[in-house]
């Protein structure tokens, strides 16, 4: 594993036991860019790792430490995940970089293949359970978006990072918009908070339920990210739930 440093003085000391690790995309122009911003103090933004698309590895933090990477965010009824997590920024300029088309860049082989061995390096070290390798977006629902739908994480639970049971595409049932409330809504944020996402249990599809379902979709069934409450999305959150624990 090629591993450079660019020391970033962003960071301090942690104050929780690590259990965690958060993946982002970078989401400017150039990796150069984000490493740059990651290293300026007056920027006040880290991640203890970041990921090159040829596969290099830039440590700008040392994982004793607390890095400034997930911002306000909760999971599993948890705050502070700065200094529960180890976070890994990796090059790629998502929805903020489109291509000249309009499509998400992608994530080349040599860079996802980093990423594995470099989780599969912290997880080992810091004995991270399963369920608690997460996505900026599933920390963060209202203000994120990365690492995207277009991240492999199917491609990252094949190598035993992460969780991502396989969808039912035939899963029949009630649709769930906003504006619904009742017991199936109740149940449906019941199920969401069970794997980990921040949200009141209230039966109200709100905007937070919403946000909850949109970072859920874009992790665990990006083909259906858009599409609210639909049956396959609600019996896919049960699955992923009992995965979870919950």
């Amino acid at each position: 594993m090629q591993m450079d440093q660019a020391p970033s003085p962003n960071h301090d000391a942690r104050r929780q036991r690590l259990d965690m690790l958060v993946l982002h995309y970078t989401g400017m122009e150039t990796g150069e860019a984000a490493l740059a911003r990651m290293c300026d103090p007056e920027a006040k933004v880290s991640a203890h790792y970041m990921v090159w698309e040829d596969g290099r590895i830039t440590q700008l933090v040392e994982e004793s430490r607390r890095a400034w990477h997930a911002g306000v965010a909760t999971w599993q009824g948890e705050e502070d995940l700065n200094s529960r997590s180890i976070g890994i920024e990796i090059v790629n300029g998502g929805h903020d970089v489109p291509l000249a088309e309009g499509s998400l860049p992608p994530y080349p082989d040599a860079q996802i293949d980093a990423v594995i061995e470099l989780c599969h390096a912290i997880v080992a070290r810091h004995e991270i359970p399963q369920a608690r390798i997460v996505a900026h977006s599933d920390i963060a629902p209202a203000r994120k978006v990365d690492p995207g739908e277009h991240f492999p994480w199917a491609r990252l639970s094949e190598a035993g990072i992460g969780l991502y049971p396989e969808a039912d595409e035939d899963a029949a049932g009630p649709s769930l918009l906003p504006g619904d409330t009742g017991e199936a809504v109740e149940a449906l944020q019941s199920a969401l908070a069970a794997i980990g996402y921040g949200l009141t249990i209230n039966g109200d599809f709100d905007e937070a339920t919403g946000q909850a379902i949109a970072a859920f979709q874009r992790r665990f069934l990006p083909t259906r990210l858009g599409r609210h409450g639909d049956a396959v999305t609600c019996a896919h959150v049960r699955k992923v739930a009992a995965a979870f624990g919950g």
